[in-house]
């Protein structure tokens, strides 16, 4: 690390997802929340915080494990009523959608209002979304998410801003980025570890139906992952994050590293 780093870890240090009251998580998908953040999400909520998820894209293009004859709009459907049970099996009862089109047939601009309409509504402390900036992601749909949850949780405070999405401002004090190679934070979750696994397995039964292969690789990654995060941070089961606080977003690159 460089001396200019080390001061600014410092001077403005990273903050702790945990010390917010507030806290949107924002998925691209249905299902997406559950694997990247699910135990942490449903720990916050235990803990009585106030919650949202916010769910961008239709899904509608999941998985080849849905019923047969389960498609398009059907499956849309089916996966934002897995949603719903899945939000209220980790503690969660304001779920909002979206609805664009899975795959990316959207426009940012689209993503930009309506997630800044939900940003501004709801006003979070903490945002949590994908991490945009990871080099093997290669599915649009977690890019264009993540890259505009970026850019709002940077302007949520700024009503002018705000105002040209048609969004009132928030008090957005940090951002959380999962599925990140570059955790900065890490949250213990050993007790919620297997309500994430039901989350995920009871209820996006579409995309992980019992006897599929995706059900035991999941499984084994979240097992494993968690694992790496408890040892690296010593919090026994946990999972990372990327944080960035008001402070890292703009002007730091050290913030980065």
């Amino acid at each position: 690390m460089s001396l200019t780093g080390a001061v600014l870890r410092f001077a403005a240090p990273i903050p702790r997802p945990e010390s917010f009251r507030r806290v949107l998580f924002i998925g691209p998908h249905p299902d997406d929340i559950e694997i990247g953040a699910g135990a942490t999400a449903a720990r916050l909520a235990a803990e009585g915080k106030e919650i949202c998820f916010l769910v961008c894209i239709d899904g509608r293009y999941g998985s080849g494990n849905a019923p047969e004859g389960i498609r398009g709009d059907k499956l849309a459907a089916l996966r934002k009523e897995e949603a719903r049970q899945s939000a209220r099996l980790l503690g969660v009862s304001d779920l909002r959608f979206l609805d664009l089109c899975d795959g990316g047939f959207y426009s940012q601009q689209e993503l930009l209002e309506g997630m800044a309409r939900v940003i501004g509504d709801f006003g979070p402390e903490l945002i949590f979304a994908p991490d945009p900036r990871v080099s093997s992601e290669c599915h649009r749909d977690h890019l264009n998410v993540g890259e505009a949850a970026m850019q709002l949780a940077c302007f949520a405070p700024y009503g002018d801003i705000m105002a040209r999405y048609g969004a009132k401002a928030a008090p957005v004090q940090a951002l959380a980025l999962y599925m990140t190679a570059k955790p900065n934070r890490y949250v213990a979750v050993g007790p919620w570890r297997k309500t994430q696994e039901k989350a995920i397995f009871d209820c996006h039964r579409s995309q992980f139906p019992p006897g599929c292969g995706e059900r035991k690789a999941i499984r084994a990654y979240l097992t494993l992952r968690s694992l790496d995060f408890g040892l690296r941070s010593m919090k026994g089961r946990a999972e990372g994050f990327r944080v960035l606080g008001q402070t890292h977003m703009h002007c730091l690159p050290e913030a980065g590293k």
